[in-house]
């Protein structure tokens, strides 16, 4: 076939594909009654912080990709479109389509939030990941959040337990929490006092210049990973574990309702898609994260503190008796406190068969 026969069936070809409302890109083929979606993704993370870089922006990278670019979703840090606690008001009235953040900083609005975001009462990653995906937790996320905030939701986001605290002051044992001054937010912003401690609430990006100035004694933030990049162990001395304020740290996306019923089924099930693929890529990359940072607090000289066992005994105890105050006042908050705690209950036959001796 010559050169000239050969073009010419090439323009043919893009002419009545394009007649037919298709547009060719490469190995690609769009429709040009498909519309393209344009979102704004509001976060309560700074640009540098692992929460931004590698969880909230892993569903926009994914969602962009799965969908050929059908949705596009641009993500901005704290304080660019909201403050970086009012993610999910803002998304409830419009003001972003999606936000990205940690379901316990609605605790004022309703302890539910807690539940879901983790407490002292609450299981471990693994447990916390099961309960969610197979455990029902899934849709009471999502019913809860569409019933009490108006938005809807999707687990996005999983941190392990965290570290206790960055702090001037050494502790170990119950007597040392009198007094004790502390950033920390959610449930432990509750419990925290009970054990003799005080409490002051900040937003990320305000923590680390509260502990140089000895505002606050000590901060819990994330795990040692995610501190590591926040420099508190530049600051202060000793690095305190285990995070008993904190044994998982579930995180989320909220979408705005209408912005969510405008989308085709397909674009629908990519973005909760994605959702899962975000909570799985941070699990893992966070906990490998972890073991690093540990080496790099031994090696610039800080003290690792172990908190004594009657003091994560205490702690555990003070979290269950604040998950069944708080589960008494709300249908709500019950229906995920009594869900969560059984499934953890039940949980303890596994664990029984994965109790190795060496």
């Amino acid at each position: 076939m010559g050169k000239t026969r050969r073009e010419f069936l090439k323009k043919a070809g893009v002419a009545a594909a394009a007649g037919a409302g298709v547009v060719l890109t490469g190995n690609r083929r769009l429709y040009a009654q498909d519309k393209v979606f344009k979102w704004k993704m509001a976060t309560s993370w700074t640009t540098g912080m692992p929460l931004y870089t590698h969880m909230a922006r892993v569903l926009p990278d994914v969602v962009k990709k799965m969908s050929n670019g059908r949705l596009i979703i641009d993500i901005f840090p704290a304080g660019a479109i909201v403050p970086a606690l009012e993610g999910v008001d803002a998304t409830r009235r419009g003001v972003c389509q999606i936000a990205h953040t940690w379901p316990g900083y609605d605790i004022g609005i309703s302890k539910g939030s807690a539940i879901i975001g983790g407490f002292a009462g609450s299981p471990n990653s693994e447990v916390m990941m099961h309960w969610i995906y197979s455990g029902g937790g899934y849709k009471l996320w999502q019913d809860y959040r569409r019933e009490v905030f108006n938005v809807i939701a999707f687990p996005g986001g999983m941190r392990p337990t965290e570290v206790f605290a960055h702090s001037h002051k050494p502790v170990r044992s119950l007597a040392d929490f009198k007094g004790f001054k502390m950033r920390t937010v959610g449930a432990w912003a509750d419990i925290l006092p009970k054990l003799g401690g005080s409490v002051i609430t900040l937003p990320g990006g305000e923590v680390l210049p509260a502990l140089q100035q000895k505002v606050i004694d000590a901060t819990e933030w994330a795990c040692a990973g995610e501190n590591l990049s926040m420099g508190f162990h530049e600051v202060a001395r000793y690095v305190i574990i285990p995070g008993i304020h904190q044994p998982s740290a579930p995180f989320e996306y909220v979408v705005n309702v209408k912005a969510w019923e405008e989308l085709p089924a397909d674009l629908k099930a990519i973005v909760e898609g994605a959702a899962k693929i975000a909570t799985l890529d941070s699990w893992t990359y966070l906990g490998a994260l972890d073991m690093g940072a540990m080496d790099v607090f031994k090696k610039k000289g800080n003290t690792i503190i172990e908190l004594d066992v009657d003091v994560q005994k205490a702690a555990y105890k003070l979290g269950l008796e604040w998950g069944r105050e708080a589960a008494a006042k709300d249908p709500w908050t019950k229906k995920l406190f009594e869900s969560q705690i059984d499934f953890h209950k039940r949980w303890e036959i596994v664990e029984n068969t994965r109790s190795l001796k060496y």
